[in-house]
């Protein structure tokens, strides 16, 4: 848990006439140019704050892509830590909500980067170019809590979730809609379904089950399993298709390390989940939610 000041905020792009161009806040307050970002509700996900902050401040909605660079500095003799990512527009917006901002402006990256106020977002926007297109964002989580080994006489497979996990999944579904998800994935376990349950009934999409995700059977190996999870995660890279999907904590591990190339630390998520940007194939990095 990070203490002091928390926000949130993204470099939020479109294409334009003479390539990418970034969207840039002007703060009468302040008078500075900036990164659209603002401080996180009490209970807030920093992802959904950033989005909201950014839809708030722009006027324009969007979808995260890849984390970028979270910055450091003190505010009014606090530690301040805001969390960015990049985002897409998906709309041209209308007027911004937040009356902190007079002015928007759309510029090419490097052109951002003369007009940014501050080293640290010039910085995250040199960051932000630096990213190779991203193709497609996938949200894989792991199923929520289920009942207890010893209350559930069925097999392994059948076990559902149990009402805590229930409710975690409910609280989850919002968080992995950012994304704006065309397809759903699970494995065939009863709670890898359940578990995307609630963002189904959100989006009005139905979850496809794939034994592509699931755990080893008799005969199969674990290598084989992560294989076959990490080809299916990278086909919605090639294939421009964000989604979700929900698989079991070894097949997780093991198809993040091999797209990523090493050993990822599950528990870094706090809510099960990773935003995972994919450049074509290639997996830019896993980001634990």
């Amino acid at each position: 848990m990070v203490s002091g000041i928390r926000s949130a905020g993204g470099v939020l792009w479109r294409p334009g006439e003479g390539g990418i161009e970034v969207c840039l806040v002007h703060r009468p307050r302040y008078g500075d140019w900036s990164l659209p970002k603002g401080k996180l509700e009490p209970g807030e996900h920093p992802l959904r704050a950033a989005l909201r902050e950014v839809a708030e401040e722009t006027g324009v909605p969007a979808v995260p892509q890849a984390r970028l660079p979270s910055v450091r500095y003190r505010s009014q003799g606090r530690p301040k830590v805001v969390d960015y990512w990049s985002m897409r527009a998906v709309a041209p917006g209308g007027l911004p909500a937040d009356n902190e901002v007079d002015e928007v402006h759309w510029l090419p990256v490097d052109q951002a980067v003369q007009l940014v106020s501050y080293p640290h977002d010039a910085a995250v926007v040199r960051a932000f170019a630096a990213l190779p297109p991203v193709t497609a964002t996938v949200m894989l989580v792991r199923p929520a809590h289920t009942v207890g080994r010893s209350s559930w006489a069925g097999s392994r497979s059948g076990r559902p979730l149990s009402v805590a996990g229930w409710a975690q999944a409910r609280r989850l579904a919002p968080l992995v809609a950012v994304v704006a998800p065309v397809r759903l994935l699970a494995a065939s376990a009863r709670c890898c379904v359940q578990t995307l349950g609630p963002v189904a009934d959100l989006l009005d999409l139905p979850v496809e089950v794939t034994e592509e995700l699931d755990e080893p059977r008799a005969g199969q190996s674990q290598d084989e399993c992560a294989l076959a999870a990490a080809a299916r995660l990278a086909a919605f890279g090639t294939a421009a298709t964000s989604a979700v999907v929900c698989s079991q904590r070894p097949v997780i591990s093991g198809a993040l390390e091999r797209l990523s190339g090493r050993c990822v630390d599950l528990t870094t998520s706090h809510t099960g989940g990773w935003l995972l940007a994919f450049a074509g194939a290639t997996l830019l990095a896993p980001d634990p939610l």
